[in-house]
């Protein structure tokens, strides 16, 4: 049984790292006292431990996640990072698809699978994204919004440790997207860890520059974390019209795109 579950464990990693690397770089910093005992805000009923729990995220993340992701950007070239990145999000089209299934887009199912496809071959191995310059352009699939579709509310917002900003409902659905992608089972431990560790680690190189802007220009940064989570949430589960194709990348819906370095 436990060998069963271990490809679940290494495909929770980089959800992990990433929403560790966001909660870190945006929260603990915020005010504390009187803010602990602050009324709760409406749908975060457990704000004041929520915030003691950012704080712990963000030390992590200022001592080991960011210089890392620092380092993977010294260290590899633009160009070579999309490759990389390519290959990590061809291998979660398995999962998006198995979502779309379930939540009954059978349209977004289709073109998840000629995505997965054209890039799995024409692409080399997901190398490049040749489905994007096709018109076949990324969908959105994961579990908690499979739950939404069924009909089960958000829940409470929540700061989980290590795993930072959820709600009740997501964070039911992060253990059940461990389960629906093929690729998390065919591969071994080892395979499985090496790849969550390096998409982690894409991921939060991709939002250096976006977490370093909202946490300096930020009064209160765990209030601010909890905003622009719960916009591109909403985003992601059709509540609003923001429906950019690259939803894991944290950026503040009201404010400017901040500049990322272009591949060479």
């Amino acid at each position: 049984m436990l060998a069963r579950l271990l490809p679940y464990a290494s495909a929770m990693i980089p959800r992990i790292l990433l929403s560790l690397a966001l909660a870190a770089s945006l929260g603990a910093c915020a005010t504390r006292g009187g803010d602990a005992e602050m009324a709760a805000t409406p749908g975060d009923p457990l704000e004041p431990t929520n915030r003691q729990v950012l704080d712990v995220n963000m030390a992590v993340d200022d001592a080991v996640i960011r210089p890392v992701a620092q380092g993977y950007r010294a260290a590899v070239p633009a160009y070579a990072r999309t490759r990389i990145r390519n290959v990590l999000d061809n291998m979660q089209e398995p999962r998006i698809f198995a979502n779309n299934v379930l939540q009954g887009r059978f349209l977004d199912a289709g073109h998840t699978t000629m995505r997965f496809f054209f890039n799995s071959t024409v692409g080399v191995a997901g190398l490049y994204d040749v489905a994007t310059d096709f018109g076949i352009a990324r969908r959105t699939g994961d579990f908690g919004q499979t739950l939404n579709a069924w009909g089960l509310e958000d829940g409470p917002y929540l700061m989980l440790p290590i795993a930072g900003p959820s709600n009740v409902r997501d964070t039911v659905g992060m253990v059940g997207d461990g389960f629906l992608n093929p690729i998390s089972w065919l591969l071994p431990f080892g395979g499985n860890a090496a790849r969550a560790g390096v998409s982690g680690v894409d991921l939060r190189e991709q939002n250096i520059e976006s977490l370093d802007a909202l946490r300096g220009e930020s009064l209160d940064f765990y209030a601010r974390l909890r905003s622009v989570w719960q916009q591109r949430r909403n985003a992601e589960l059709g509540r609003t019209d923001d429906t950019g194709d690259r939803l894991d990348v944290l950026q503040d819906p009201g404010a400017a795109p901040t500049p990322v370095p272009a591949a060479r």
